[in-house]
Parts: structure tokens; sequence; C-alpha cells
């Protein structure tokens, strides 16, 4: 060991838990731990609660751990208060668990976009966990880096795993590793400075494909529909975060009954 690095200071890490318990719309368990909080939100009847994570320490780095949990048993919205972002690690990666249970109803789970910078590493897993009846609309979106501020990501590591399962067995699973020599492949995102995937899992949820087309429209955006046996699935690529989150919303005005999430901004 050199004298120098006996005498560096431990780097300060985050860690963070929040658990949201709903019934019948209902608040029944709020647990907050470190960094991580959670905010539920209801406007009475008729309006389904939402509910808003949030990371206070701003970012990820390596060495954070995060973990945001919800179990509901009707129709909710949960959401981000803002972008994830995951910064340069200069060692080890960031953790983040999102643990969602739908009893009933349908979860539309739509977090706000994950921004990775350079040198970043973040590994992420979320798992939608339906009972049988139940369904979800999911949301992941990425973007890399901040075009306005000319940043360019060249080197990071993203590990992400989306699981949903009905009543135990797998519906949908979408594992996905990102490194610095797949941003150029043509097989991957060939250049891409953003995409997203969205799963709408529920009976009849086929049925969508032709309203999910009918807005694959937005200039600067790439995206495809496909549904079978209860699934619809949505991906999206472009060139710039701004186009790709106007394609987002589109999207979703166009398969929910809804409003946007309120801490949205478009």
């Amino acid at each position: 060991m050199t004298l120098h690095s006996a005498l560096a200071p431990a780097l300060q890490r985050t860690h963070g838990t929040a658990e949201v318990v709903l019934a019948a719309g209902r608040v029944r368990r709020l647990l907050q731990r470190g960094s991580a909080k959670a905010i539920a939100l209801h406007e009475g009847p008729g309006t389904p609660p939402e509910v808003v994570f949030l990371n206070t320490a701003g970012g990820l780095t390596g060495g954070d751990r995060m973990a945001y949990a919800l179990r509901t048993d009707a129709d909710t919205v949960a959401t981000t208060q803002t972008a994830e972002r995951a910064y340069r690690a200069p060692e080890g990666q960031a953790r983040m668990d999102v643990a969602l249970t739908v009893t009933g109803g349908r979860l539309d789970w739509l977090p706000q976009e994950t921004i990775l910078f350079d040198q970043s590493a973040l590994s992420r897993r979320t798992r939608i966990a339906l009972a049988p009846g139940a369904g979800c609309l999911s949301l992941e979106a990425v973007v890399l880096g901040r075009a306005a501020m000319g940043e360019t990501v060249r080197s990071l590591c993203f590990e992400d795993r989306r699981e949903i399962l009905r009543a135990g067995a797998p519906v949908l699973l979408e594992p996905l590793r990102l490194t610095g020599d797949a941003l150029s492949h043509p097989a991957l995102i060939a250049g891409a400075r953003a995409f997203a995937s969205l799963a709408l899992v529920m009976q009849g949820a086929e049925d969508a494909v032709a309203r999910a087309r009918a807005v694959l429209d937005e200039p600067g955006v790439g995206g495809a529909a496909s549904g079978f046996d209860g699934k619809l699935t949505v991906r999206l690529m472009a060139g710039d975060g701004w186009p790709l989150r106007r394609q987002i919303a589109r999207l979703l005005a166009a398969l929910r009954n809804r409003p946007l999430p309120r801490v949205w901004q478009i």
C-alpha cells in the first residue's frame, strides 16, 4: 500500500430504499431509507393513485445502491420525479433494483428517462410481478449524454434486465448489456443517442398495435410496434432525447385514457 492510497479518503456512497404498499388506493405502508423517497398522490374517486419515487442524491455512481418497491391491488400510476442520472464511475458499479407487485388492476410504470454519462457504470433490474388478471404498462427510456451540452458518450457499462411475470411465470424478459463497443454497431443502436422500450401486458393488449403504429411518426424517431399473446411491445430509437420524449408522450396518450403523470414536463 502506498502512502497516497493509505491517506486517500473513502468516497461517500449513496444507499436508499423506498417501499410503498397500497390497498384500495390508500397507503398502507411507506418505508423510506437514505436518499430514496416516495410520494403518494391521490386526487379522489375515479382517479388512480400516483406514486412518485425520487433519489435525493441527484444521481448514481460506482458503489451506489438504490431500491424502489411498490405493491398495489388496483389501478395505479408510478413514476420518478425526474430523470435518473448515472455519472462517471471511477470504481465499481451503481446498482438499482425495482420490484413492483400488482395483485389487481393495472399498473402504469412510467419512469422518466435514465441519462447515462461518459464512463458511467450502472446495473439495473426491474421486476414486475402480476397476479392472474392483473396488467401493466411498462416504459424504459435511456439517453446517452445531453446533446444540448455537447456531451459525447464513448465508454460505459450499462446492464439492464426487465422482467414481467404472471403468477410466477415469465411473460416478458428483456436483458440488455450496453458497452462502448455497441454504441456504433449497426446491429445495435448504430449511433443513436436515445432509445426506449414500452410494453403493455394485459388481456387484449395486442389489439392496441394499430393505435400505437398510428402515432409512430415523430420526426427524428424510428420505431416499430408488434403484438401477440396478450402483449404489445414498442421499440424506439432517436438521435436525441427530446424528440424521443415527444414520441413517448404521443404513444402514452394513444394507449392510456388519462393524462401523463403530473411530474412529467413536455
